[in-house]
C-alpha cells in the first residue's frame, strides 16, 4: 500500500479510536459509537490530510506539486469541518427542536409525542476549532513519525 494513504487511514482510525475515551473523560460514559461518529474530539478529518500533507511534505519536499495538493486538500477538509459541517450540525439542532418550540409557542403541553414519532436529524456533523486543532497535530505526529522510522 501506498505509505502516505496508510499513513493518513491510520491517522483516521486513531482519532476515532480516541474518541472513545475522550468522550468518558468528558461525559463519564463509555460511547463505543464513538468509533464511528463524525464530530467530536479528534477531528479525523484533520488528522488524515495533515499526516498526509506532512508525509509527503517530508518525502518530496515542501516545494513539490504533491506536497502543494495535499495541503490544499487538507486545508479544504479543515476549514469544511469546523466551519460548514459545524453550521450544518448546529442548525440541525434547532430543526429537531421545532416542532416541540411551536408546541410552547402555542401554549401545548408537551406530551413526548415527537421525541417518540419523529426520527431526530444527526446532530454532531463538524468540529469546534479545537477538535480540528488537535485532529491535525495528532496527524502532523504520525506524519512525521512515519517518515522518521519508515523506509528510507
Amino acid at each position: 500500500m501506498n505509505k502516505g494513504i496508510g499513513l493518513s487511514l491510520s491517522s483516521i482510525l486513531l482519532a476515532q479510536a480516541l474518541k472513545i475515551p475522550i468522550k468518558k473523560y468528558q461525559t463519564g460514559v463509555w460511547d463505543v459509537s464513538m468509533i464511528g461518529a463524525s464530530g467530536g474530539m479528534p477531528s479525523s478529518h484533520s488528522a488524515g490530510v495533515s499526516s498526509l500533507a506532512t508525509y509527503v511534505g517530508l518525502t518530496k519536499g515542501v516545494s513539490s506539486i504533491e506536497f502543494g495538493i495535499a495541503t490544499v486538500f487538507g486545508i479544504i477538509v479543515m476549514y469544511d469541518a469546523q466551519g460548514i459541517r459545524r453550521q450544518t450540525g448546529e442548525i440541525t439542532i434547532k430543526v429537531n427542536t421545532l416542532d416541540e418550540e411551536i408546541e410552547k409557542l402555542a401554549g401545548l403541553p408537551d406530551k413526548g409525542f415527537h421525541d417518540l414519532t419523529e426520527q431526530k436529524l444527526k446532530e454532531m456533523l463538524g468540529h469546534q476549532p479545537a477538535e480540528v486543532l488537535a485532529g491535525a497535530l495528532l496527524g502532523v505526529t504520525i506524519g512525521l513519525v512515519g517518515y522518521l522510522f519508515g523506509e528510507k
